[in-house]
C-alpha cells in the first residue's frame, strides 16, 4: 500500500540512466559526460587515420579537447556568476587620454599577485577616466585565471543588505560578498551612505581583511571619505586601517573621457 507524499517531503529525484549492455558508444560518451568526445571522436579518427597518428596520439588530442571545453566551460560560468554590467579588457583601454596614469603599475596589477597577497586595489579618479573600466578588467583576467569574483557597486551592496537585515537574512547576504576571492565594489563616494550602511560596508571590508582580495574605485581622495561615511572619522579611520594595509592605489588624473567630444574642437 503507497501513501501519499506529505507537503513538507521533498520530491524524490530521479536517479540517472545506468550505463546498459549494448549502449551505442555516443550513449556511453554523454553518460560519462565527455561532450566534447561525443562530438568530435569520428571526426578526430578521421584525420588520425589521415595523418597516420598512434592511439596514444589519437587519445591525446581527444583528452586536450576535452580538457580545453570543461575549462572553456568553467571561464564562462566565472563570468556569469562575477556579475560585471559589461566586459572590459585591458587592451581596450584608452591610455592616451587621462592626463596622468601611471601605465608599468597598472599593467604589473594583471600578474594578480595581489590575489593571491590577499590585498586590495583601489583606483582613485575623477568621473570618465576609466576606473570603472580598469576594475572590471582587473576581475575580469581573475575569472580566466580561474579565481571567484564578484561585482557591485557600493550602493547595490547597502541596499541588499539593508533589505536581508530587515528579514533577518544578514548573515546569509553577508556571505554573498565575503565567500568571492575577489570583490569589485564599484562606485564608492559617488552617493552618501548613512551610518547603518557604513556599518554594514565595514563589516564586509573588515572580515575580508587578510583573508581575499577588494578591488574598489572611488571619484574621493581619502582625505574626503569620511564625508562618504556619514561624517564618522572614527568608522572611515578604522576601514581605511584596514583597506590599506595591504593595498595599492592607483591614481588617475585628467578630463572625463566621456566628455571628450564638447572638450575637443572638431577637426
Amino acid at each position: 500500500m503507497t501513501h501519499p507524499r506529505t507537503p513538507t517531503e521533498a520530491p524524490t529525484q530521479a536517479p540517472a540512466r545506468a550505463w546498459r549492455k549494448g549502449d551505442s558508444l555516443p550513449e556511453q560518451l554523454e553518460l560519462l559526460k565527455l561532450p566534447f568526445t561525443r562530438e568530435h571522436y569520428e571526426t578526430l579518427a578521421k584525420q588520425a587515420a589521415a595523418n597516420q597518428w598512434t592511439h596514444i596520439e589519437y587519445l591525446a588530442r581527444l583528452i586536450e579537447g576535452e580538457a580545453a571545453w570543461r575549462e572553456d566551460r568553467s571561464i564562462r560560468r566565472r563570468v556569469k556568476l562575477a556579475r560585471f554590467p559589461v566586459l572590459k579588457t585591458l587592451e581596450q583601454f584608452q591610455w592616451s587620454w587621462p592626463g596622468k596614469i601611471n601605465r608599468p603599475q597598472i599593467q604589473n596589477l594583471f600578474r594578480l599577485a595581489f590575489i593571491e597577497e590577499k590585498s586590495n586595489v583601489i583606483f582613485l579618479s575623477g568621473v570618465g577616466l576609466g576606473k570603472s573600466h580598469l576594475s572590471i578588467a582587473l576581475a575580469h583576467s581573475a575569472c580566466l585565471r580561474g579565481y571567484s569574483v564578484l561585482f557591485s557597486t557600493a550602493i547595490d551592496i547597502i541596499n541588499a543588505l539593508t533589505l536581508a537585515q530587515t528579514t533577518g537574512r544578514l548573515k546569509h547576504a553577508l556571505h554573498k560578498y565575503l565567500k568571492p576571492t575577489v570583490l569589485v565594489i564599484d562606485e564608492l563616494g559617488y552617493l552618501p551612505i548613512d551610518k547603518n550602511g557604513a556599518d554594514l560596508l565595514f563589516q564586509i571590508i573588515s572580515a575580508r581583511y587578510e583573508r581575499s582580495a577588494i578591488i574598489i574605485s572611488s571619484n574621493r581622495a581619502y582625505k574626503h571619505w569620511p564625508e562618504i561615511f556619514n561624517n564618522d572619522s572614527t568608522l572611515t579611520s578604522a576601514l581605511l586601517d584596514r583597506l590599506l594595509h595591504h593595498a595599492e592605489t592607483i591614481l588617475i588624473e585628467g578630463k572625463s573621457y566621456r566628455m571628450k567630444d564638447r572638450v575637443e574642437p572638431p577637426t
